[in-house]
């Protein structure tokens, strides 16, 4: 079975590619093949007229996918990557093998699909799943301009994309993207029991708080002034926000809190990808 897109795993993320694809990624239907053997999973994603196989035998060996795009958790990736490679003498131009695996390297993927192989290495964020994740993506040395551009639109059918240059650069990338929205939400959940703390009721604090985050994160999405001025431009000198953010800006506050946690969660993907 031929298809210009095989997508290689339906869970959360997958899912989340699929409908941005069919959706505002101008990919139809028929175009993409999906990799699930979860029957309740198969039949979710078959709603959207994919097709659905559960096994990479059923795909046509003759007639290599313009992508391939691996979407499977990083525990198993190693043993589902080598059932994808290229077969001797099959037609047409060579795949880019997109991988949205966290933590595995290019290396991997070259390994077991051959040194030639084009490799995209990508890591979206949760938000991806309404469309406004953020993903960085890495090239290896095979992947050309126009399978970068593939890649670009695949990607930029959940959120915005950026491209580095150095692979080291992604336990980075995973420490502050990609595990950053757990911190959005804890800071959600901080900011409803501080409420509560001041004599608001649960349910109204943590309604206040939720609406001030994502509210917040909307007008900076759509400003075109830095976080900074953002900042400075609710900020009254001796007012109320003045006396929070000058305990948020002490010495031992915010700023020096989110610089462990963003380099504990990069010390521990370097720790992951390491074995």
């Amino acid at each position: 079975m031929a298809a210009r897109v095989v997508l290689v795993g339906g869970g959360k993320m997958g899912g989340a590619l699929l409908a941005g694809w069919l959706g505002k990624g101008g990919i139809a239907a028929g175009e993409v093949v999906v990799v699930e053997p979860a029957a309740d999973a198969a039949r979710a994603l078959g709603r959207h007229g994919v097709t659905v196989i559960d096994s990479p035998a059923a795909l046509d060996g003759g007639q290599a996918p313009a992508v391939v795009v691996f979407a499977v958790k990083p525990q198993v990736i190693a043993g589902v990557v080598a059932d994808y490679r290229r077969p001797a003498g099959a037609k047409g131009p060579a795949p880019v093998y997109l991988s949205i695996a966290a933590g595995t390297r290019l290396a991997l993927f070259e390994q077991r699909l051959g040194a030639q192989a084009a490799v995209v290495r990508a890591m979206p964020n949760t938000p991806a799943a309404v469309g406004r994740g953020i993903t960085v993506a890495v090239a290896n040395a095979r992947v050309g301009a126009e399978q970068i551009a593939l890649c670009t639109e695949l990607l930029e059918a959940v959120g915005e994309v950026a491209w580095i240059g150095d692979e080291a650069l992604m336990d980075a990338v995973t420490g502050l993207s990609g595990s950053g929205p757990a911190y959005v939400f804890l800071m959600i959940e901080c900011l409803a029991a501080a409420g509560v703390a001041v004599g608001l009721a649960p349910d109204l604090a943590a309604r206040l708080a939720r609406a001030t985050v994502t509210g917040a994160g909307e007008l900076a999405w759509r400003s075109e002034d830095s976080a900074e001025t953002l900042r400075r431009n609710v900020t009254s000198p001796g007012g109320t926000t003045a006396a929070a953010l000058d305990v948020l800006m002490a010495a031992d506050g915010l700023e020096a809190l989110m610089t462990r946690a963003v380099a504990a969660a990069t010390e521990r993907s370097r720790e992951l990808a390491s074995g």
